[in-house]
């Protein structure tokens, strides 16, 4: 009997664990970010907006700001803190209160009403943000002080507590480094305009199949669809470190550097490809620092040589030293370089480099130390062959 009763009691303990939700996976130092942005989040809106909101019979902050607050500190990469959503929902909300209680008499399914019309509306307005129930029932059981603005409700203290904490939760988010609004991370665009997908998507997971997955999982996810694309990838990416052991840039770069210098010419640049049948030189300065890149296509682009009738003349024309002490064309190689270079540390992961060599079009990686100074250089044809080498030992 002894058995039996400690069997039950603890398959109830793990029942009841289901009612908790798992640890909230962030150090402390976001949660202490989170913590003083609400702090100054209400304190601000409190403040301005008693000095907005004269009369004294009207509250100057609004409880559910509170609510609307941890959504803006605590998770402003959501889509239910973004800023529609947050000035849009608590009007809307506050707008549809308001009516239910001018219009339905008894308390209790004006209540009822108030919340379940506010999340409908927020649903069409793709405004959903959750203190927006709040205020709807607010508007309704408020008091006398709440019924006696009407529709004014809506703009005073909704509109003016929401617009303040919003414009609080802009300053403070991105002055800590937390984009606000929040940027949805752009999808890669195929560099050659086609409609196959970029070359990371074309194997393994990919975003259609997440839009299958979310259809039929069919529940609001406090999440963006791109954000969870993202996430997504970065464990697929951490899954091939793991698999992949820990084969860095430094294993696989070429060591027998060839560059240039920002004053080297044009022409003896375009010797140097030819000569070492390369098609990208690395611009260093004196301490070997990557400041530039030039490659194939920066002497096409600058030559105009994207129509092919007269191709050798105008590379010709091009490359040649102007002996004048004036010439209207670039004459070094640091006239016409990249200066946006990429570069990828000698200690980091190859995986690292499969984005900048595949989606981003890519084709030599420089590679530097901890004082970006450069110790190698990695091409597609490196990574392929790491990539092929790792498969095949596996395989064995």
């Amino acid at each position: 009997m002894e058995n039996l009763f400690a069997k039950a009691f603890k398959r109830l303990i793990i029942k009841l664990k289901d009612f908790g939700p798992k640890a909230v996976e962030v150090n402390n130092k976001e949660r202490l970010r989170a913590t003083i942005g609400a702090l100054l989040g209400i304190f601000l809106t409190a403040i301005v907006c008693f000095y907005f909101i004269a009369s004294q019979t009207v509250f100057f902050i609004i409880a559910p700001m509170g609510a609307s607050a941890v959504l803006l500190f605590a998770l402003p990469s959501s889509p239910l803190a973004q800023p529609w959503s947050v000035l849009m929902g608590n009007m809307v909300s506050a707008a549809v209160g308001v009516s239910c209680f001018l219009l339905i008499t008894n308390v209790s399914v004006a209540a009822a009403v108030s919340v379940a019309a506010a999340i409908a509306l927020m649903f069409i307005t793709r405004s959903l943000h959750p203190p927006g129930g709040a205020i709807a029932l607010y508007a309704v059981l408020g008091g006398s002080e709440i019924h006696s603005l009407g529709f004014c409700y809506v703009l005073v203290p909704v509109g003016i507590n929401s617009l303040v904490l919003v414009i609080t939760a802009m300053v403070f988010n991105n002055l800590t480094r937390h984009p606000y609004p929040h940027r949805q991370l752009a999808n890669p665009i195929n560099l050659h305009k086609t409609q196959d997908a970029v070359p990371t998507n074309r194997a393994g997971f990919n975003s259609q199949d997440l839009d299958v997955v979310l259809q039929q999982y069919n529940e609001v996810l406090d999440i963006s669809r791109d954000d969870l694309v993202y996430l997504m990838k970065q464990a697929e990416m951490q899954s091939y470190r793991r698999r992949f052991e820990q084969i860095t840039c430094g294993d696989i770069m070429s060591t027998d550097i060839i560059s240039v210098e920002f004053g080297v010419s044009l022409e003896d640049a375009w010797m140097i490809l030819r000569k070492h049948k390369i098609k990208a030189l690395p611009v260093l300065n004196k301490v070997r620092r990557v400041i530039g890149i030039v490659t194939l296509v920066d002497f096409m682009k600058h030559a105009n040589l994207d129509v092919y009738e007269g191709f050798e003349a105008k590379l010709r024309n091009f490359i040649r030293l102007t002996r004048d002490n004036y010439s209207n064309k670039p004459e070094v190689v640091g006239q016409i370089m990249t200066t946006n270079v990429r570069t990828a540390h000698v200690d980091a992961h190859i995986v690292d480099l499969v984005p900048l060599l595949s989606d981003a079009g890519m084709h030599h990686i420089p590679i530097v130390d901890n004082e970006n100074r450069i110790k190698g250089i990695v091409t597609q044809s490196d990574l392929v062959a790491a990539l092929y080498r790792v498969n095949l030992g596996a395989k064995q």
